[in-house]
């Protein structure tokens, strides 16, 4: 066997590694502990709060800490694995990983756990692009490459969802702390399945790691996101909130103007000019940030509101879950190479978004069955449509150079989604509660001319916290349908069968 992932029959003619499969359990398990690392410690979070006495502004940077090095850096991680290669990259990702999970576990005060999650992001960072990357090259048959997206698809929509439960379960029985550890026997295993099972061709010598814009960008996406997690507190238009946004955006301008004049890009801007791949990005990125604000608000409804312990509250997820692998598997993956992308992503952003709807008629009443569960099925089924058709469509006809910038710029898009998704909505939310808590306590006083009894009082913060859930939730289902919208107009490919035999040769993925 040779470095390639190719082997070669007495008459030459190219066959497919044998082991491949087993290659795809091994990049599927890195993979669903990159993305799941990003809601494990949603039901983790009022232990470790409580422990390491954190106050309810910093709380957040559990979360926000990691998505944001993560979507933040991942551009960068991309061209480091077409640097130095794929799988030397995906290594080195799993063993930093490890090693962050670890200190995470072992924090003994909240800046030690901010940074170990940052740390988590960075390496995942690394992980990611090289794993989808080290996906690409390996499956070149069409058919075959639908059912290993179909698989990479699921892990990476139901990994979130499996996170939290899985945070349920270690939290109830275990202790926070093991919602990290839990990543180290993760990282091992699926390091030691590497160095045996994955093959890659050596990276590329000429290409050079653009740090400019990797400042550039990352500084743009934190000041953005940190700008939407400070107008929960401060309001839209307070004048660090305004500068931050503003600030934000101009830095991305400039990441832009810098990336179509730099000598070595850190994204190459045609790959983004391409029609169907800036409408796979776009489409990925809507769709999460209406999702990651979901996943927060019904955490806190089941756990708060309805008062769930953390392992009910993450089995409460499990039909999701299973609505996003069917979706992906058994559904795309199947449909994918007969029929164009959009035919799959378009509808789902819909079902998605009726989801989502539903979920807008809540009350501080119990409506798990009449409303949570019907919503995740068509949430679960809905994205499970988008992600698999998403990556095919964002990585088909890639050269092999830009194989992991490309593989990085989905992820991208996914992280810095859920960074959006959970800053904005949470702010909308939080907004509305209040607006609403202080309208109802008001309109008691002038009722009775008296303060409102204590029982009187929690049932008010009660509804106003659902209220602003469900505000918050009606803005991700119209983000949702604007993905439907972007997916039907954006992406114009046919089926992955025609366009294979179209393909221009010098673009097709190298057999050999």
């Amino acid at each position: 066997m040779t470095q390639s992932h190719i082997s070669a029959t007495p008459d030459s003619t190219p066959q497919p590694d044998p082991r491949r499969w087993w290659g795809l359990v091994i990049i599927a398990l890195a993979q669903l502990m990159v993305v799941l690392d990003a809601t494990i410690v949603n039901i983790a979070l009022p232990s470790a709060q409580r422990e390491l006495h954190m106050s309810d502004a910093n709380r957040q940077w559990v979360i926000t800490a990691y998505t944001l090095a993560f979507g933040g850096l991942l551009l960068l991680g991309g061209r480091i694995a077409d640097l130095v290669g794929r799988k030397r990259t995906f290594l080195i990702g799993l063993i930093g990983f490890a090693a962050a999970s670890a200190l995470g576990g072992a924090a003994s005060s909240q800046g030690m756990l901010f940074l170990a999650r940052a740390l988590q992001g960075v390496f995942g960072a690394l992980l990611a692009p090289s794993a989808l990357s080290l996906l690409t090259t390996t499956f070149t048959d069409v058919k075959e490459r639908s059912k290993a997206f179909g698989i990479y698809g699921a892990i990476a929509g139901g990994g979130a969802a499996i996170g939290l439960i899985a945070g349920g379960l270690l939290t109830e029985y275990l202790d926070w702390r093991w919602c990290l550890y839990v990543n180290i026997p993760i990282a091992l295993i699926a390091f030691l399945g590497a160095t045996v099972l994955l093959h890659d061709r050596p990276g590329h010598g000429h290409v050079r790691l653009d740090v400019p814009g990797a400042v550039l960008g990352c500084g743009g996406l934190v000041a953005i996101v940190y700008g939407c997690s400070e107008a929960q507190p401060r309001g839209w238009d307070d004048a660090l909130v305004l500068g931050l946004l503003v600030g934000g955006l101009a830095l991305l301008a400039a990441f832009a103007w810098w990336q179509s004049r730099a000598p070595s890009p850190l994204l190459p801007l045609h790959i983004v000019r391409d029609r169907n791949r800036a409408g796979a990005f776009a489409t990925m990125g809507l769709a999460v940030i209406a999702m990651f604000g979901m996943f927060l608000f019904m955490t806190y409804y089941l756990q708060v509101v309805l008062g769930y312990s953390p392992v009910k509250t993450g089995m409460a997820f499990l039909p999701m879950t299973a609505a996003i692998i069917v979706g992906s598997t058994q559904i795309s993956a199947r449909l994918l190479h007969h029929l164009p992308p959009r035919v799959l992503m378009a509808p789902g952003a819909v079902l998605a978004a009726v989801g989502l709807f539903l979920l807008t008629f809540l009350t501080a009443e119990p409506a798990y069955v009449s409303h949570v569960l019907p919503a995740e099925l068509l949430v679960g089924l809905g994205m499970g449509l988008i992600f698999m058709p998403v990556m095919a469509t964002a990585t088909s006809g890639v050269a092999p150079h830009d194989s992991g910038v490309t593989s990085a710029t989905v992820n991208t898009a996914q992280q810095v989604g859920g960074s959006i998704g959970t800053a904005l909505l949470n702010t909308i939310a939080t907004s509305a509660s209040s607006t609403y808590i202080a309208s109802h306590l008001k309109e008691a006083v002038a009722r009775t001319g008296r303060p409102p009894t204590p029982a009187v009082k929690s049932a008010v913060i009660k509804d106003g916290v659902v209220h602003g859930f469900t505000i918050a939730i009606g803005w991700g289902a119209v983000i949702m349908l604007l993905a439907a919208v972007v997916a039907g107009t954006m992406v114009t490919a046919g089926a992955p069968k025609n366009a294979a035999e179209n393909e221009p040769e010098a673009d097709r993925v190298p057999t050999h």
